[in-house]
Formats: C-alpha cells, sequence, structure tokens
C-alpha cells in the first residue's frame, strides 16, 4: 500500500485572521429528534438555499460559541476559499456514552439523525463529519460501522486510547470500549471506504502519541490522510486554530472529488 500520509507544517501565527473577516451571513434553522430516548435539538446554519454540501460536528454548539466554526464558514465562503455549504451543530447529548464508540448512538446518527437532516433541507453527497477529542472517536466510529456514510473526516485530538500511552485513562467508564475499538482500527487490513481524512493534535498533548498511531494506522489501510501536529493543548482555542488551513483544505479537496 502507497505511503499517503502527509504530516503538515504547524502555522506559526498567533491566531487565525478569518476572526476579524466580515463572513457572509447564515440562517439557522433547527430540527428537533428523539436520540436514544433523549430529546435533542440539531442546530442548521445555511447560507443560501438549495442543495448544498454539508459538514457535520460533533459538539456543535460548543464549537460554534467558543471555536467559532460558523464564523469561520462564512468567512471562508466569502473569502472565496470554499463553495458555500451548510454546518449541522449536533449537541453532545450523553456525551460520555455516545462519543465513545458506541455501536448504539453510531446508528441512531447514520439511520435517525442523518435522515432528518435530509428532510429538512436537500444535502449535496455525502456529509464531512468533524468532532474533536471523544467526539473525533465517534464519528470515526460511524465511518467505520457504515461505510458510505462520510466523504471526509476532521478529526481533531481524538481520545484514540491505547494502554501503551493512555492507561492513566483507565477510569473512564467506557475506557474498555474505546480500547477494543481502538485495537481493531490498528490491527485492521486494507478499508473498503477510505476517505480523505485530516488530523490535529498539539504537539505537547498527551493524545499525540495515539493520534500518531491512528494516522498511520489510517494511512496504511489506504486513507489519504494529513497529520497536523499545533502549537497549544487539548483546547477549543487551538481547535478553532486549526481550522484554517487544515478543515478548509480538507472540504476543497472532498467537495472538488463530488
Amino acid at each position: 500500500m502507497p505511503e499517503r500520509l502527509r504530516v503538515a507544517d504547524p502555522d506559526p501565527a498567533p491566531g487565525p485572521d478569518w476572526l476579524a473577516q466580515q463572513g457572509i451571513p447564515g440562517q439557522r434553522e433547527e430540527v428537533a429528534l428523539r436520540v436514544l430516548g433523549r430529546r435533542i435539538t440539531v442546530q442548521l446554519w445555511s447560507p443560501g438555499e438549495g442543495e448544498l454540501p454539508l459538514l457535520l460536528a460533533h459538539d456543535g454548539p460548543e464549537y460554534d460559541e467558543r471555536a467559532a466554526l460558523t464564523r469561520w464558514a462564512g468567512a471562508m465562503i466569502e473569502r472565496g476559499a470554499l463553495e458555500p455549504f451548510r454546518v449541522a451543530l449536533l449537541p453532545p447529548g450523553e456525551r460520555d456514552q455516545w462519543y465513545s464508540a458506541s455501536a448504539a448512538y453510531g446508528r441512531s446518527l447514520r439511520h435517525r439523525i442523518l435522515p432528518a437532516l435530509g428532510e429538512l433541507v436537500p444535502v449535496a453527497g455525502r456529509p464531512v463529519a468533524m468532532g474533536a477529542s471523544l467526539g473525533a472517536l465517534g464519528m470515526l466510529q460511524v465511518q467505520r460501522a457504515w461505510p458510505g456514510t462520510f466523504a471526509g473526516m476532521f478529526l481533531q485530538s481524538g481520545s484514540f486510547f491505547v494502554p501503551r500511552f493512555d492507561r492513566h485513562e483507565s477510569g473512564f467508564p467506557r475506557y474498555g470500549r474505546i480500547v477494543r475499538f481502538v485495537r481493531g482500527v490498528l490491527r485492521a487490513g486494507p478499508y473498503d471506504d477510505p476517505v480523505p481524512v485530516a488530523v490535529t493534535c498539539g504537539a505537547q498533548e498527551e493524545n499525540i502519541h495515539n493520534n500518531r498511531l491512528m494516522a498511520r494506522a489510517l494511512s496504511g489501510q489506504g486513507y489519504d490522510v494529513e497529520l497536523a501536529e499545533m502549537p497549544g493543548a487539548h483546547d477549543w482555542p487551538s481547535w478553532r486554530d486549526a481550522l484554517d488551513p487544515h478543515l478548509t483544505r480538507l472540504l476543497a479537496e472532498v467537495w472538488r472529488r463530488r
């Protein structure tokens, strides 16, 4: 299998320039759903009408409030770096349970949440998934369990626990399930639905070691992977600062292929 893993140089800038840019405005809609016995409300940010690509974000309201996700989207559309697209802001619900490689939640996302969004607005092609920490792990679980769900993934500081590096996390109630899922991915052969993936992680984070392992494993299985080791820590400002260029570049490439 050819080597596809690219390690990007970190961006030395102190903060993203797009925060000061006047981006294209967007409208918001909401869809209320019942997922695994819990009522959630998904916000949908749209810069226009008609059939548009979709970016699907775990911890979406937090990404928007603390990492300015829709401001970034509006800025990238305004400057012409990306075509118009929508952003679905998924609330975390029972986060520690749902995002920790839960097959039940993954099934709900694939067969309940995504169809409901498709009924609300017309979606162009398969969505691109994103998440941070457990949110990244959860999106990877969906992509592995249901091939054909996503066109690409943006995974930030994923909680890809392996005992070699993460035994200190063993008190987390779903540690064993995460370890089993991650082990299965790391040991797998070529995958039927390899998609473009951007992985970002702080170079000084505890998670850097398991993110390197996961990026290399996915690359060896046929995924087109970029690993960006960033300044900063396991926090929202660091994840915000990685949106451009890394998420921008991923979406441009995915939607160019569509």
